[in-house]
């Protein structure tokens, strides 16, 4: 097996064995906890411009199968893991994870030091990275990595640019796709929601010409603040229709009620993230991937209040509007991977919009 460098900004370098393709790119250097569920994790969008690593150390066990995909077209940089199995054994694996990355074109890294390497990013915080030949120049790589900015423009580069529906006999719901996860598809086309998707700079009077039932807002990568156009138009929807959002669509809803977002030193990314419901006490078990949060001070002033919290971390978990209805949570509650704890609040968006009738 070939050898591969794992290359870190601040010129730490790790040495490793090579698999998946060599289409090496710079990307942030993140960490997943996540024990299992490694297909979904290299399938959700929201990974767009990040290399990802498993802490977990053994992967590619279960191999790939043609159901757990939350895209169809994985948008992840690069993949980190400790140990790489590469004879899978699970009834319903297709192929190898080394197969799958090849033909996605990812490139992929076993045999180092994870856990090294996650407490370096829990301490410094997350970094720039990529992966190279062992021969590579590794100053001028350093020096590239440090010269390069973050992408700015992963949202446009993994949602859909098209309207398009899915088709169902129950509440209608248009679906704004910041690089929407299949699970949340899956979760209301199970509750006979007739969806329409729409990309993510679609404006707010042709969402509202729809006269939909409400609008769900997506998970999505990158920083929300990069979409000033987006925050606007959920600023516009808010007043008209019920609105539920998830992770990105939730950091979204917020600035878009005058609160403030900020990056996480390295972000809640795996499948058992402790959040409290602080209506009922109930603490659920949650699937997590993002960087950035909701600052839980500037909902002072605004129109939302604090609904869920981090118990790990006392972080933003989730807000509710005072005035409208409108919601939306951090964590993924369609899970995939991880617990399914919180799939009643999909429930929740389905009674909220029979409350409210058919007013948009």
């Amino acid at each position: 097996m070939k050898e591969r460098l794992l290359i870190l900004e601040d010129g730490s370098v790790y040495k490793g064995k090579a698999f998946g393709s060599d289409n090496f790119q710079i990307g942030e250097l993140v960490f997943n906890t996540s024990m299992t569920g490694y297909q979904e994790i290299l399938t959700d969008n929201s990974y767009c411009g990040q290399i990802v690593m498993m802490t977990y150390p053994l992967i590619g066990n279960y191999g790939i199968n043609r159901d757990d995909y939350e895209s169809i077209v994985p948008a992840v940089f690069g993949f980190v893991i400790k140990d790489y199995c590469d004879a899978p054994s699970n009834w319903r694996a297709q192929e190898t994870l080394n197969d799958f990355l090849v033909r996605e074109n990812i490139p992929g890294i076993y045999g180092i030091d994870t856990r090294a390497i996650t407490r370096k990013l829990r301490d410094q915080g997350v970094m720039k990275a990529t992966m190279a030949d062992p021969d590579a120049d590794i100053d001028a790589i350093v020096k590239q990595l440090k010269e390069t900015d973050y992408l700015h423009d992963q949202v446009k580069r993994v949602a859909s640019d098209k309207i398009f529906p899915i088709p169902n006999r129950g509440k209608k719901v248009v679906l704004m796709d910041f690089g929407a996860k299949l699970g949340i598809v899956r979760e209301l086309s199970k509750r006979g929601c007739d969806l329409i998707v729409v990309p993510w700079n679609t404006p707010a009077e042709k969402i509202l010409s729809y006269h939909a039932d409400g609008v769900m807002l997506t998970n999505g990568p990158g920083n929300p603040e990069d979409l000033p156009e987006t925050i606007e138009t959920i600023r516009q929807l808010i007043p008209h229709t019920v609105v539920f959002g998830i992770c990105l669509g939730h950091q979204l809803i917020s600035l878009a009620c005058g609160a403030k977002t900020y990056k996480l030193k390295f972000g809640h990314r795996g499948g058992n993230h402790p959040v409290i419901d602080l209506a009922t006490g109930k603490v659920q078990i949650t699937s997590q991937n993002h960087g950035y949060a909701v600052d839980i001070d500037s909902l002072e002033n605004t129109p939302l209040e604090l609904s869920h919290q981090a118990l790990n971390d006392k972080s933003c978990e989730g807000v509710r509007h005072t005035q409208y209805p409108c919601f939306s949570v951090q964590f993924h509650p369609e899970a995939s991977a991880g617990p399914e704890d919180a799939r009643d609040l999909f429930d929740e968006f389905i009674n909220m919009m029979d409350k409210e009738g058919h007013h948009a």
